[in-house]
């Protein structure tokens, strides 16, 4: 694996990445985790637009289905210890650096959040880490998740009129982790909390109560399905605890249960404060890409190799720190990583060839 790095911005405490398609052409976004700027990028890395300059708190961002230049993104949420008047935000472009910015929904303490369609519907689910806070690293009132049904216009939301959101599960102690995948041909999400990793589905039948299936009580700060070696069973893929250093992949035995395949190798001080986690297609093989906020700080791609029967582990980049990752190809049919490499604050776009 070839990588060849390009320097993008240095945007202070990088942190949240999404892809959005602006004006008909594929494009991404990175927010800051601090009161710092949203920014608008080229597939190629070029800066074309400031979205806000703050308040940032951005931990999650995600286009609106069946649109463009429109996207949901988390304000508001600036640690574990200050983030109770986190919420969702609709970010509408209007023209060039002018963007029309309103509340969809009050969300305190929300981390993670997704769209997931199913039977033709878009539902919003809604992470928070915690429920409460008192005083600093309070850890007293467990994390939830919330869903709603997100409809095609959002334009009736606002502050004033915010999307009432449901109860889906509730005491989830540090819940942190959320995982977008296809589950039986529709969307599904994988949340991962100190008490294991569940499977949530949207409503089969709109109506319906959603579906929650633990499949794993490792305490997790976030966990993966993917399929890795192609035998047609997902494999889990687990970092341990919440914010920690390991870093493991557990298989199906004969009874249907997760037990442990893989650990990466390095020392444990060396891989501190696991954080950023993707799953993608890398140069056509099921790709787990992870990167590590402290010790090393390095970012990895983590594959399966037929020939030698075992996990193969090759960097992507080294001391950096990075907090999230993101994979696309481009017009040109390339693979590229883009990371927030919010230890450094650097925004690098990394192109992948064999």
């Amino acid at each position: 694996m070839k990588v060849e790095k390009k320097v993008i911005s240095n945007l202070n405490k990088c942190y949240s990445l999404s892809e959005l398609t602006h004006e008909g052409k594929h494009c991404f976004l990175v927010a800051a985790e601090k009161k710092d700027p949203c920014y608008l990028f080229s597939e190629d890395g070029e800066q074309l637009e400031t979205v806000w300059k703050e308040p940032g708190g951005v931990m999650t961002m995600t286009p609106v289905p069946g649109t463009e230049d429109q996207f949901l993104a988390t304000w508001k949420f600036y640690s574990p210890n200050d983030s109770a008047e986190a919420r969702i935000v609709i970010a509408t472009r209007k023209g060039k650096d002018d963007w029309e910015l309103r509340t969809l929904c009050y969300a305190p303490f929300v981390h993670r959040f997704g769209i997931l369609s199913r039977g033709g519907i878009n539902y919003l689910i809604v992470c928070c880490l915690k429920t409460g806070h008192e005083y600093k690293n309070d850890w007293r009132f467990p994390g939830a998740c919330y869903g709603a049904v997100l409809p095609k216009d959002l334009s009736s939301f606002d502050a004033d009129h915010p999307l009432q959101l449901e109860l889906i599960m509730d005491d989830m102690l540090k819940n942190h982790g959320y995982c977008k995948l296809k589950n039986g041909g529709h969307d599904a999400a994988l949340i991962a909390c100190e008490d294991g990793a569940f499977l949530i589905d949207p409503p089969a039948v709109y109506g319906e109560e959603w579906e929650v299936t633990q499949i794993s009580t490792i305490p997790s700060s976030d966990s993966i399905l993917l399929d890795f070696d192609g035998d047609g069973e997902l494999e889990l893929g687990c970092i341990s605890p919440f914010h920690g250093n390991s870093l493991v992949i557990y298989h199906l035995d004969e009874d249907g249960n997760y037990v442990p395949q893989w650990k990466y190798s390095r020392p444990e001080k060396e891989t501190e404060m696991i954080h950023a986690t993707w799953t993608c297609q890398l140069l056509g093989k099921p790709t787990w890409i992870v990167g590590w906020r402290k010790g090393t700080k390095d970012t990895i791609a983590i594959t399966w190799d037929a020939e030698a029967g075992d996990y193969k582990t090759e960097f992507i980049d080294r001391n950096t720190g990075c907090a999230n990752a993101m994979h696309f190809v481009n017009a040109k049919g390339q693979d590229v990583v883009v990371a927030a490499n919010r230890e450094i604050d650097e925004v690098a776009m990394y192109t992948i060839t064999e």
